[in-house]
């Protein structure tokens, strides 16, 4: 393995300090695991030459990088979700990047507006449902969720969740405030039991016949499938790509930004350069059953076999801004409890 691992824990990040100012090497600070980044970066290094170091953390990325200031070694931040990532450039730890090879890979609605962070890769947030208790067809939107004929019925994780909380944004910004806590209302009314624990959790109660609905993003269901112990519970239910006949299904992303004191700017320029490419995109894309988020990069595997996505093409900028009113929203509702 050729990347360097500082770390696989938040505790480790005040005891484990990356390489700086290390000429030929690109520091980078990631909430994705160990196993999504290695064969990435193993395939970087065998390209180019350059080496890379790596801080994995569950939390706490944006404010180690805060107590660094300048004198941070970290070059690139790697994370999930729009919120997250978003965090970064509202918090001014990251900077803009200029680049033609970026721009024209990823997509303007994958991409901070002033380049301050791409996304690598796409999941959907799907609906699953019982293959045994629910017809083909008979839910096919997420405003469907809200029909009182799901009463007692769904399952989900916290609404304050970063993947429940861009879905709502999401849907703030197609319907408004007051028509999104509308629906919002109807989907708790419509819950079988308090949201809790996370997507697969989710696609179990199905299995186990708690519930006959339930929201989870398009990646858990791909590695439940590819676990002999999880499959029986994942084969229970059908996979719902929301809206898909209007607006699109909605996408969050796995994503990466330049930090504000870059001490190897250069080399993580072009590391985020590859990982936006056709080779990079493919096995980044494949690691975690995900959608590459380069168009001219097609699923393979498990994903192919759903089908062709037609993906949302809100802004993943405007959803970022909608996060806070959609957290208060989640807490009028009181929605976990």
């Amino acid at each position: 393995m050729r990347m360097k691992l500082a770390a696989t824990a938040a505790m480790a990040l005040s005891v484990m300090p990356l390489a700086a100012n290390a000429e030929g090497e690109v520091n980078i600070y990631s909430y994705r695991q160990a196993y999504l980044l290695e064969p990435l970066l193993d395939a970087f290094t065998e390209e180019t030459g350059i080496k890379t170091n790596v801080v994995f953390a569950k939390d706490g990325l944006a404010e180690r990088l805060e107590r660094e200031g300048r004198n941070s070694p970290a070059d690139l931040v790697m994370t999930t979700d729009i919120s997250r990532i978003n965090e970064l450039v509202e918090r001014d730890l990251v900077q803009a990047v200029d680049n033609d090879v970026l721009e024209q890979n990823i997509p303007a609605n994958l991409r901070h507006p002033d380049g301050k962070w791409f996304a690598l890769t796409t999941r959907a947030r799907l609906i699953f449902t019982s293959i045994d208790r629910v017809e083909e067809g008979e839910i096919t939107t997420y405003e469907d969720l809200a029909d009182p004929k799901w009463n007692d019925r769904i399952c989900t994780r916290s609404g304050k969740h970063p993947y429940n909380i861009a879905l709502i944004s999401s849907m703030i910004a197609h319907h408004g405030e007051e028509k999104t806590e509308e629906w919002l209302r109807g989907v708790k009314d419509n819950l079988a039991r308090k949201p809790q624990g996370g997507d697969r959790d989710q696609i179990k109660a199905i299995a186990e016949g708690v519930c006959d609905v339930a929201i989870g993003n398009s990646y858990y269901y791909g590695n439940m499938l590819a676990d002999d112990n999880q499959r029986p519970a994942a084969e229970a239910v059908r996979l719902v790509f929301p809206n898909a006949g209007d607006r699109g299904t909605h996408i969050n992303i796995s994503g990466a930004a330049l930090t504000k004191s870059a001490p190897n700017q250069q080399e993580a320029i072009k590391l985020l350069e590859f990982l936006s490419r056709e080779k990079a995109q493919q096995i980044y894309a494949e690691a975690n059953t995900e959608y590459p988020a380069n168009p001219a990069v097609k699923p393979s595997g498990i994903v192919a076999e759903w089908g062709e996505i037609n993906p949302d093409s809100l802004s993943l900028q405007e959803i970022a801004e909608n996060r806070n009113a959609a957290v208060k929203m989640v807490d009028r509702v009181d929605y976990d409890n």
